[in-house]
């Protein structure tokens, strides 16, 4: 079956999330720059989660561009991949709004779910055998294996010190800002 339609849809909704995320940003209660102060927080971690949102959908177009065919199955795990994306506003806003340990713990405990369900997609496309070049390009993904690892230990993290936790979804969202260069560059030779 073809992959048209899985990309369209993925990219509309990662857009619909983004967008919530926006709206959900209220205007200052006043004109001037101590106005911003408290919203720091919640821009933070809006800026965060923009940047996971963008590192989901360049990854996964690379991801699919690599992609010659798609089955049943890979629906299934492209959208328990969606489900768990579509729940970063919330957390988002829990976060930025309470900067405590129980938000901050949600906030990884979601990334981690979405990092599983994005390997599940992974290797769901790459089971298939049709999928030749990408099974090529990732290999064992030890990338991905080891952000679902940070990720663990910043949900436990977060009940000891939750700006340590922080600075591990800022890590690992460093990790994976470029695009993953075996995928780009598998797709460059052939």
């Amino acid at each position: 079956m073809g992959k048209g339609r899985l990309e369209a849809f993925s990219d509309g909704v990662i857009a619909i999330l983004i967008t919530i995320m926006v709206l959900e940003l209220k205007v200052p209660a006043g004109a001037d720059l101590a106005a911003l102060r408290p919203m720091l927080p919640v821009f933070i971690s809006y800026v965060l989660s923009f940047i996971y949102l963008g590192i989901y959908w360049t990854n996964h177009h690379h991801m699919l561009h690599a992609t010659e065919r798609i089955d049943g199955p890979i629906l299934w795990a492209n959208l328990h991949l969606l489900f768990w994306l579509s729940l970063v506003p919330f957390v988002t806003n829990w976060m930025g709004d309470h900067f405590a340990p129980l938000p901050v713990a949600a906030y990884g405990v979601v990334l981690i779910l979405a990092g599983v369900a994005y390997y599940i997609l992974l290797r769901s496309l790459v089971r298939t055998g049709h999928n030749a070049k990408l099974a090529a390009a990732v290999g064992r993904d030890g990338k991905s294996l080891a952000s679902i690892c940070l990720y663990a230990a910043a949900i436990a993290l977060a009940f000891v010190n939750r700006w340590i936790s922080a600075g591990i979804y800022v890590l690992v969202a460093m990790m994976w800002l470029v695009p993953d260069r075996r995928i780009e560059s598998r797709i460059g030779r052939d």
